[in-house]
């Protein structure tokens, strides 16, 4: 696993789906259908295991940074000399049934496992490279044919990760990924038609149902290197896809890895990838193993996002996943097998935000609240707009319900459990009609140096693109790759006065040229942005000077024109009193 930039880009026409390697579209209904059984799914299992779990983080007797699966990169590796660690490959101690059965207590509903990784080495046996479990180690058997047989018996749908643009082994394959053997010289053309091609409709053709191909890193990766490999996609009726094909194929599924949206992706499936600990693939001195009640708040987080959440074990060279990652999921489980109503077949959230510490999902006529931290005197829900008929708690007992506020606001008080579930306690509130909720979007005022500040995280986001983000440097409103999506905030001047409205925002090289709208107050400014160096390089400019009354205001920030594939990331718009 590595994250690379730019996986998902503006396209003009939205092409749903498998047909959309033939330029045609599935209906919303068709696709609504084909994604019914992941929708309803949320929780699945990630698996890196290949030959990297040989030298488990270690070469030539000293440890290697980063990620255990990257080891031949980081530590470069001869072609040859990784290679050799096939002789000592040999995971006697695999059992999939056990595995199999680990995610079903974990209440996962569905497997990804990597059939090759980016080293370039088969867990499946390839009739286009003997660079395979089954022809180049002393195990000889083909571990996907036994995991999609126990997968099948259990219910679980089956999933294969594919590095297809990145493969430090096979002539060519490297351009992607870096090059440091003489060994690695190739066409990636080639390797794409001998290796990656074939391999492909060997993982769709032999194993049965499969329904997800998940491709990784597509760095390189042509138009017309992807139009020879998403035909194959025909070969599994119903198969999902991701976005890290490369060459302008969308996918259905975006893949957040290692962090989760502040506002999820609207209008768009998408799955939150994370590890157990610090890596994918199995290293051996990586224990800093995430506790239980952070992986559950995680799925609880992604789900109440409406998205889905796979979580990753990296077994060791022997064909065994690790006892603290086996502990972990099952105390997930175990907490799933009382309170999974409020998970599977759930969607988003239908507020901004929420007076108490917890998140909140919705189906059906029943709204639930996951509380991580109960107030001492009960928490207080605001903004449901639909009355309540009752309210219980999912790990058993009906939960105390009082109604307050007014009729155009009310607001519903619950008392808390006699003893709170340490991980979440759920609380189901039934409704009584259709489910409606205030518009929460805050009314911003002066603070305390007399600015106002209209943040990233406070903005009325309109449009299929642009939506927030958090985390690893960034607070702002990104991915605006649509010229009709817009921002807006609304404020308050407690007098009449003059402002100057100042923009920060980055655009990251060879991004800036585009041009934006800022409208306030009845006065609407335009202004050029410029590449300020990279996308979390902040760049502030006055934007302009007015005149504004006592009272409420809309300010929204709309695209002028879009020069490049993203207008900006915008942090914070600023009103400074004119006088400053």
């Amino acid at each position: 696993m590595r994250r690379t930039k730019g996986w998902v880009v503006g396209l003009g026409l939205l092409l749903l789906g498998t047909a959309c390697g033939q330029g045609l579209q599935e209906t919303v209904a068709q696709r609504d259908g084909r994604m019914a059984w992941w929708r309803e799914a949320k929780f699945g299992l990630f698996i890196h295991w290949g030959l990297y779990a040989v030298p488990a983080g270690s070469y030539d007797g000293k440890p290697v940074g980063g990620i255990g699966e990257w080891i031949m990169n980081r530590g470069k590796i001869p072609v040859d000399v990784y290679a050799k660690y096939a002789e000592q490959f040999n995971p006697t101690q695999y059992d999939a049934e056990a595995w199999a059965q680990l995610a079903v207590d974990a209440g996962m509903k569905y497997v990804v496992i990597t059939s090759k990784h980016h080293d370039g080495f088969a867990m499946f046996k390839s009739n286009a490279s003997r660079y395979n479990i089954v022809d180049a180690t002393p195990y000889g058997r083909d571990p996907l044919k036994d995991l999609a047989a126990a997968c099948a018996r259990r219910g679980l749908k089956l999933g294969f990760y594919y590095s297809q643009a990145q493969d430090w082994h096979h002539p060519g394959g490297a351009a992607a990924g870096g090059h440091w053997d003489p060994k690695q010289d190739g066409d990636m053309g080639k390797y794409i038609d001998e290796v990656a091609v074939p391999q492909v409709r060997e993982i769709l053709s032999n194993y049965g149902p499969i329904a997800i191909l998940w491709w990784d890193t597509p760095t390189n990766m042509t138009r017309e290197m992807a139009d020879k490999l998403f035909p194959l996609t025909a070969l599994q009726p119903g198969l999902i896809t991701n976005n890290r094909l490369g060459g302008g194929y969308r996918g259905d599924t975006e893949t957040p890895e290692q962090h989760i949206p502040a506002t999820g992706y609207p209008g768009r499936d998408w799955e939150t990838c994370m590890t157990l600990n610090d890596t994918w693939g199995f290293k051996a001195d990586d224990h800093r193993w995430k506790p239980t009640s952070v992986l559950l708040r995680n799925l609880i987080d992604i789900v109440s996002k409406g998205g889905n959440y796979l979580l990753n074990v990296g077994p060791t060279a022997t064909g065994l996943i690790p006892e603290p990652s086996v502990q972990r999921l099952r105390e997930v489980g175990a907490w799933l097998k009382v309170n999974g109503a409020a998970v599977y077949g759930t969607t988003a959230s239908p507020f901004r935000r929420l007076p108490f510490n917890g998140r909140c999902t919705v189906k059906g006529d029943q709204l639930y609240l996951h509380v991580f931290e109960w107030p001492a005197a009960g928490l207080t829900l605001s903004g449901l707009l639909t009355p309540v008929k009752s309210a219980r708690f999912l790990a058993g007992g009906e939960a105390k319900l009082t109604r307050g506020g007014t009729a155009e606001q009310p607001t519903w008080q619950i008392a808390a459990p006699t003893q709170a579930d340490p991980l979440a306690t759920v609380v189901a509130l039934t409704l009584d009609g259709p489910l409606a909720v205030e518009d929460q979007a805050p009314v911003v005022g002066v603070d305390a140096s007399g600015s106002i500040v209209l943040k990233a995280g406070e903005a009325k986001l309109t449009g299929e693109t642009i939506k927030y983000e958090e985390g690893n440097g960034r607070d702002n409103l990104g991915y605006w790759t649509a010229a009709g999506d817009y921002a807006s905030w609304q404020l308050q001047t407690p007098a009449a006065g003059e402002w100057v409205v100042l923009l920060t925002y980055a655009c990251d090289q060879g991004a800036g040229g585009g041009s934006y709208l800022v409208t306030l107050g009845g006065q609407e400014w335009r202004a050029a942005t410029v590449d300020t160096g990279s996308w979390t390089s902040w760049r502030t400019e006055a934007v302009g000077k007015l005149s504004l009354p006592a009272g409420k205001h809309s300010l929204s920030v709309k695209v002028a024109e879009m020069k490049t594939y993203a207008l900006m990331n915008l942090k914070e718009l600023r009103l400074v009193p004119a006088r400053w």
